[in-house]
């Protein structure tokens, strides 16, 4: 156990500066792969390296820049540059990317310094070559508007003692294109270009948008713009790479520079139809000792010429950028600020507003927007929308929003709660009657695509997650009238539907698929694995898989599901609910006993597969509440004892441990295998979250995670033990190499899950080891070389990878809200239940968490003078606005605050302290 859940390492290259997020790294551009996001809400989306590199775009058919990935960022072609020719001397890169210049830094390191500051959401490189004379600020960031533009803020100054003569010159190249068109067509589609050279710089506006299925008329403007401090426009521009570069020449030692070319005439046959730049030439002038030349450069992506010239009486000098700036620091901290920690480590709470930041960055970027786009084309998946809306609920955040202004002096954020029932009732209309759903989220609200690159596959745990935030908003709301809202079904394009049956209530849908995946059984008695789970790496078992881990959560969900009716039926008084006469086929209606036979249960699904495939008939059924929550009751624990009682393993070692999976020849994954141990840590997180495990499994459980699967090095849990040359016929996962992605990786979205699991099982103390790891994991800066937040995994050399763009954030918030905190919802009141370690507390004994609830911004103080562990102490008193609030006979380590005594209090602001004794 850690004495501080925060030491960062002695070797640490950034660190924060302030009482907020904002952090300085030095030399950061001597570290690979590493990359920083920029966007605002209405989907400009960008990436920048310590050298600049990175791309600009919108979405996957329109990107200004080179589309790049990870292992492109390296590359000179793929990003921003601003060039210096220094009379007398050899050019300069501001960027720090010319060939001399590398090699000169590679000879003597302290020849040119880095230096990078950022923030939410801007970047600022500050680069300093004293041989050179010469210092450079690069500040980028994208307002904080409804304007697809980034802008890049030069200050160049002179720190040597004599005058320096310069000629700059901004070099972007300009794609221009669909990020299909990089392979597909590359020549052909430049051959649309037409570039116009506009006083302030570039623009190309390709003619059509190129797609052999259908080519459309182009009218998107990509653009280039950039003047002086002082207003000035460039004297000119070198508009294509041929006239920028020269033969022969490359983008590291380009011509126009190098040889201080003038601007070129070039003809209408030299200009149309090229690959495009936005090489923009400044006038030569001289700085005198200590003083700065400024520039300012809008790169951006915009729906005609009027709009993107806008840009230019908007941001077009070093006050309007500075004020667009301030906008931007004064946005982001709004939406950071709607949850605030302070606990004993003010490096923890400063980290964790990057991985608050997270969750909004994946609502804007999709999974594909940054160099590690490993995950497709744009957009998120079905498991993606429900588990970020996790976190959107408790931050307070709705999806999809519109853009929202800019705070007023003394308005508070939005609220959790308000118009997060519509962003719920979208969601929902991807699911189909059959019980599966749409994979693929669409841009527009309840707008769904059937599957990833027209592939139909099923995955097994869609059905699980859609509970499990919803079952989290009524708690958090106490609407349990959600449940009877109606709502469409997904039908894919090529099937008949009736109009009669268009919708159905959300409990109807929840229902479809839960029932038809407890009828999906496999032949060992869970549910079938069908294309993947959660571990999408787990694809290769189609026939004769089986996922236990997740027949536990569907048992947990089952089992809940049943809790939720039964409240509405003693808070609403209703007693019976219609239902679509087919989804009769999946219910019990003559007592508790169910069919247990796998083949039984299969065969049941296929006759209302059948009767579901064209459509229903659009007749309902009136079925009792408590009929019901008899049947899911009694399906919730068939599924928990088969866990429970038949997939419990016991090692000649006295370890003990869930198997998680059957492959594709229904054998069983884990266990001893001629004296090798094979355990996944999936398989013991979802029966102790679901409730499925025992108090003894789960201890056991643990420390056999403890013992197998935690690396004694790094202090992480991996995913799995190795399986060696010859894995099981699951999934491709286990054909990677071991320790990357799914395949024994510390994968930190089961990491943290692993943690909450144990939190809510009451384990604390292991819970807190859990999460500390990860954090720790994080924070070996030297080592995990990434910026601040939670990566979703770490490979074995304890490297973070696929950085912001992670469902990791939104359940490690989640995680420490709801149960480390333990501020949560219950039925729509109040719950204060801490699960706190002596070392979360400050020097005072004390922890403070601002959190939204109700339509209010509750400030909790946990008062702990004697720095007491969970299990050492109870709630000794708590004071509501100043006053007293009466706590049960009893001592007890939560108390429940009913919602109407918040809601009855005249203040937006509730202070609540909770003595710990």
């Amino acid at each position: 156990m850690p004495k501080r859940i925060n030491k960062p390492s002695k070797e640490s290259w950034w660190r924060f500066t302030g009482e907020d997020e904002v952090f300085v790294a030095r030399d950061p551009d001597r570290i690979s792969r590493l990359y920083f996001p920029l966007c605002n809400e209405v989907g400009l989306l960008s990436s920048i390296t310590p050298r600049l590199n990175g791309d600009i775009k919108t979405d996957q058919n329109h990107f200004l820049t080179l589309p790049v990935s990870a292992e492109d960022l390296h590359n000179t072609r793929s990003g921003r540059n601003f060039w210096i020719y220094i009379e007398g001397k050899e050019p300069w890169s501001a960027a720090g990317s010319s060939g001399t210049a590398l090699l000169e830094r590679y000879r003597s390191p302290r020849a040119e310094t880095c230096r990078v500051e950022a923030g939410a959401l801007w970047h600022r490189i500050t680069r300093e070559n004293r041989r050179l004379g010469l210092r450079v600020e690069l500040t980028n960031f994208v307002p904080a508007t409804d304007d697809w533009v980034e802008i890049m803020q030069v200050r160049l100054t002179n720190i040597s003692r004599r005058p320096i003569t310069i000629t700059p010159t901004a070099a972007i190249p300009m794609f221009g294109r669909s990020a299909d068109n990089l392979r597909d067509h590359r020549h052909v589609t430049s051959l649309l270009h037409r570039i116009t050279r506009h006083t302030y710089g570039v623009l190309v506006t390709p003619t059509m948008s190129f797609d052999e299925r259908g080519h459309k008329v182009n009218t998107t403007v990509y653009a280039v713009l950039g003047c002086e401090e002082n207003g000035d426009a460039p004297v000119g521009s070198f508009p294509t790479v041929a006239s920028f570069i020269g033969e022969g020449g490359t983008f590291d030692s380009p011509q126009a520079v190098f040889e201080d070319r003038d601007v070129p005439d070039l003809s209408e046959t030299e200009l149309q139809g090229r690959e495009a730049v936005g090489a923009l030439r400044f006038r030569r002038r001289k700085i005198l000792p200590g003083k700065t030349a400024s520039y300012s450069l809008l790169l951006g992506i915009a729906p005609d010429r009027k709009t993107a010239a806008g840009w230019l009486r908007t941001y077009g000098s070093p006050e309007k950028v500075d004020s667009a700036l301030t906008d931007n620091k004064t946005y982001w901290k709004e939406r950071l600020d709607c949850i605030q920690v302070r606990t004993g480590d003010k490096d923890f709470d400063r980290w964790l507003r990057w991985v608050r930041l997270q969750p909004l960055l994946r609502k804007i970027f999709g999974n594909s927007f940054l160099p590690d786009f490993d995950y497709g084309r744009g957009g998120r998946g079905w498991r993606d929308l429900w588990q970020d809306g996790l976190a959107l609920l408790l931050l307070g955040e709705n999806e999809p929003s519109p853009p929202a202004p800019l705070p007023t002096q003394g308005e508070g954020g939005r609220r959790p709660g308000e118009g997060v029932s519509a962003l719920l009732l979208n969601n929902f209309a991807g699911v189909r009657m059959n019980g599966t759903n749409a994979t693929i989220i669409g841009s527009a609200p309840g707008e769904f695509i059937a599957d990833r690159n027209n592939i139909s596959r099923t995955w097994m745990d869609h059905g699980v997650w859609p509970w499990i935030t919803t079952e989290f908003y009524i708690h958090q709301t106490g609407d349990l009238d959600i449940l009877l809202k109606e709502v469409p079904y997904f039908w894919d394009q090529d099937k008949a539907k009736s109009p009669l049956a268009e919708k159905g209530t959300v409990l109807e849908h929840l229902l479809v698929q839960h029932l038809a995946a407890y009828f999906n059984a496999g032949d060992h008695g869970n549910l079938r694995l069908e294309d993947a789970d959660w571990n999408d790496g787990l694809d290769m078992a189609h026939d004769h898989g089986e996922s236990v881990a997740f027949t536990a959560v569907f048992a947990g969900n089952l089992l809940r599901l049943a809790g939720a009716l039964d409240q509405m039926v003693a808070r609403r008084g209703v007693k019976e609910i219609p239902l679509a006469g087919e989804v009769e086929i999946l219910l019990e209606q003559r007592g508790p006993t169910v069919e247990l036979s796998p083949e039984a249960r299969r065969k049941r699904l296929k006759t209302y597969h059948d009767r579901t495939r064209e459509g229903v008939t659009g007749g309902k059924v009136i079925v009792t509440l408590r009929t019901l929550i008899e049947d899911l009751r009694t399906k919730g624990n068939v599924l928990a004892a088969q866990v429970r009682d038949r997939e419990w393993l016991s090692a000649a070692s006295g370890q003990a441990w869930f198997n998680g999976y059957y492959d594709n020849n229904s054998n069983r994954v884990e266990g001893v295998f001629d004296g090798d141990v094979r355990m996944t840590l999936t398989g013991q997180v979802f029966p102790i979250m679901s409730g499925v495990a025992t108090d003894d499994q789960v201890r056991l459980a643990f420390l056999a995670a403890k013992r197998f699967l935690q690396d004694k090095k790094l202090g992480g849990f991996r995913l799995n033990t190795d399986f060696g040359d010859t894995p099981p016929p699951l999934g491709r996962a286990f054909a990677f190499a071991y320790g990357e992605k799914e395949n024994g990786a510390f994968f930190s979205h089961m990491v943290v899950m692993f943690a909450n699991a144990l939190y809510q099982r009451g384990f604390v103390k292991e819970g807190f080891e859990v999460f500390s790891s990860l954090y720790r994991m994080c924070r070996q800066t030297d080592v995990a070389m990434i910026y601040p937040g939670v990566p979703e995994y770490f490979n074995g050399e304890g490297r973070g990878l696929y950085h912001y763009l992670t469902g990791s954030a939104s359940w490690l918030m989640l995680t420490l809200v709801t149960q480390i905190l333990g501020i949560r919802g219950v039925w729509g009141d109040l719950l204060l239940a801490p699960k706190l370690m002596p070392e979360q507390f400050g020097t005072n004994g004390q922890l403070e968490a601002e959190v939204g609830f109700a339509g209010k911004q509750l400030k909790i103080t946990y008062v702990n003078r004697g720095k007491k562990p969970f299990g050492q102490y109870h709630i000794e008193s708590v004071l509501l606005q100043g006053n007293s609030f009466a706590l049960p006979a009893d001592p007890t380590v939560q108390v429940v605050i009913p919602r109407t005594t918040l809601a009855a209090l005249p203040d937006n602001t509730v202070h609540i302290t909770v003595a710990l004794s």
